[in-house]
């Protein structure tokens, strides 16, 4: 049997070793903001000890971390759109300097059952898009690097020169699971050539847009625990591949769970005896009513408030006071809160979070600007950068939670995606404000722009369009409106051949298995002269 240590000193030399590489590492400018709950000891023995991987996402991620920070100093920001398609990524790279991959858009594009975003896709479907993506990218860098090494120096100069190595960031939705379905997924992102993943604090199983409700999200520990499980990863990974902390909370509904007492202060509960909700839409499905109409009757009927709410309905203006000033600056869960009230009031507070509980289970939830910030800042310390998502971003909610963030964090790079649906018009932007929305928030550090669902909107208003053309003009118009002006535009060499689409790569590799020198390819024109 092989043994892998000469001996135990020196299995004990190598694990020491190891803890030291990764403590100078975290101090490197690329990790030393990130502030991890565990120690470099616990990492280095959760590594294959002496057998170390290269992997080109940390390369990825280095790179789209310069990049973001160039912006940040600058105040300007990377804008892209999400795409699932290799040939689509390809040509971005003309122009833009990273790309997307949504899972809503995956699992329109590539499952095998494709749905409205329910994030029930099969969880290694994202990392096979990155993967595919990235060998693209991988395969245009060789295809360029060769044909222009064919040429003398001074005959590059006008040569295609593109960087198609563009990181991809992509969405690893709420990780799909434990504690290690994130772990084994974070794992899957780093192997396909991620650049950077983001997760978010919505509920698993619990993603969908059919009822009128708002958004569930997982309780503040949970979700603390899914951002800790991918940093983990990547340390044991030993990668510098990044994590954006993707917060739902804004808009959110519902939540899975009390337990976390950070989250009690934005918990609902009945102040008015009425029966529960889970009973009466139980009682209503039975009588074929509206689940919407009852619903909002029911809720109005109950009362629904947080605790500090019903405090305040409940006490004088100074003893509502007193009861702020006893729990501001800390943590502190309902029963303590219930005690604090009747101690000032004289009598128990109606309350009660769990008649409002829906028939799944969920507690109802009152967000808050202030709830997205509270939360967003206990996951900073975990992460690279952070996206509050707002589908219709108000004004005056961008700038206060921007503001409140940086005011704990002043160098934190944050991110956004617009929906494809939302009239900034409608929302109160002006024309003057709808142009420079990039530029004004870029200044709030928001470095990294994009619209998630293009290829969804994009492509299909032009394949739309394209189909009815054909069917109407035929190979006449194809040739005319779709082929010529895709040919003139066909990346070529300094003779007139195509470069595009590899051959002269594959030519380079049977030169050089043949034991020939790869040599300039002949322009169209000396072909012809010399047959």
């Amino acid at each position: 049997m092989a043994t892998k240590w000469d001996s135990v000193e020196a299995e004990s030399e190598a694990f020491d070793a190891e803890v030291r590489q990764i403590e100078a590492w975290w101090q490197t400018e690329r990790q030393a903001h990130i502030k991890r709950p565990y120690s470099a000891k616990s990492i280095a023995a959760l590594r294959n000890l002496g057998f170390k991987i290269e992997y080109p996402s940390s390369a990825q991620g280095r790179k789209l971390w310069r990049m973001l920070k160039e912006h940040k100093a600058n105040g300007t920001c990377e804008l892209t759109v999400g795409t699932t398609e290799p040939i689509i990524a390809k040509e971005l790279a003309n122009s833009m300097r990273t790309v997307y991959i949504s899972g809503g858009l995956a699992g329109h594009a590539q499952a095998t059952f494709p749905g409205e975003d329910h994030a029930d896709y099969p969880a290694d479907l994202i990392p096979s898009i990155v993967r595919r993506i990235f060998n693209m990218q991988l395969f245009h860098d060789q295809r360029q690097q060769q044909l222009r090494l064919r040429y003398p120096k001074e005959e590059r100069q006008h040569l295609e020169c593109i960087d198609y190595m563009l990181p991809i960031v992509a969405d690893a939705d709420m990780g799909f699971g434990s504690l290690t379905a994130c772990m084994k997924l974070a794992r899957n992102f780093v192997e396909s050539g991620v650049a950077m993943i983001h997760i978010d604090d919505l509920a698993i199983g619990l993603k969908k847009f059919t009822n009128g409700e708002g958004r569930t999200i997982v309780s503040t520990s949970e979700y603390l625990s899914r951002l800790t499980t991918i940093r983990m990863t990547f340390d044991i990974m030993g990668v510098d591949t990044m994590l954006l902390c993707r917060c739902d909370s804004n808009s959110a509904e519902l939540i899975t769970s009390v337990s976390d007492p950070r989250d009690h202060p934005y918990v609902l509960g009945a102040t008015v005896d009425v029966p529960p909700f889970a009973q009466v839409v139980e009682e209503a499905n039975r009588e074929g009513k509206d689940y919407a109409t009852v619903k909002a009757e029911w809720k109005a009927s109950a009362g629904l408030m947080t605790f500090d709410e019903a405090v305040r309905a409940n006490a004088t203006e100074e003893q509502y006071k007193a009861y702020l000033e006893s729990i501001a600056g800390r943590v502190v869960p309902l029963h303590e809160r219930r005690a604090l009230a009747k101690g000032l009031v004289g009598r128990c507070i109606p309350f009660d979070w769990e008649i409002p509980r829906t028939p799944l289970g969920q507690y109802m939830w009152k967000w808050s600007v202030q709830a997205v910030i509270d939360r967003c800042l206990l996951a900073a310390p975990l992460g690279d950068l952070t996206w509050s998502r707002q589908d219709k971003p108000n004004k005056k909610d961008m700038r206060e939670f921007h503001e409140a963030v940086r005011a704990v964090y002043p160098d934190r790079m944050f991110a956004f995606g617009f929906t494809g649906a939302y009239d900034f018009s409608k929302g109160g932007y002006s024309p003057e404000e709808v142009e420079s929305f990039h530029s004004d928030i870029a200044k709030m550090g928001v470095v990294w722009q994009f619209q998630p669902v293009w290829a969804i909107q994009g492509p299909t208003l032009q394949a739309r369009q394209f189909a009815d053309k054909f069917v109407k003009g035929g190979m006449s118009y194809y040739m005319r409106e779709v082929a010529a002006p895709a040919i003139a535009n066909l990346p070529t060499d300094k003779n007139g051949n195509s470069i595009a689409r590899g051959g002269h790569l594959a030519d380079a590799f049977f030169d050089v298995v043949a034991g020939r020198e790869i040599t300039c390819p002949e322009s169209p024109a000396s072909k012809t002269a010399g047959q």
